[in-house]
């Protein structure tokens, strides 16, 4: 009774790191070119594509990079709250 609310701020600290490593790990991959494969959607993808108009249209590059930033943040944001109101309901 008492173990679980004590490890309930760790599990999900651990989980909202490891969807923030997924996310950066598939779109790397994806930029590589062993992930998703194109006509399907990827931000990896769309860095890769950027890549050859970097110097005339930065913005193709800047936004699916900005994205990628953005979305493992508030992941990891999340999670800390989340890890933050157990810790206190507890």
């Amino acid at each position: 009774a008492h173990l679980l609310p004590n490890a309930a701020p760790a599990v999900v600290v651990a989980v909202s790191l490891t969807v923030a490593r997924s996310i950066l790990l598939e779109s790397s991959m994806s930029f590589f070119g062993v992930g998703v494969q194109p006509p399907a959607a990827s931000w990896g993808n769309m860095l890769y594509q950027a890549q050859s108009s970097l110097t005339s249209e930065p913005w193709l590059a800047l936004f699916p990079g900005l994205f990628i930033f953005v979305t493992t943040l508030c992941v990891n944001l999340a999670g800390e709250r989340l890890a933050g109101d157990a810790i206190r309901s507890s």
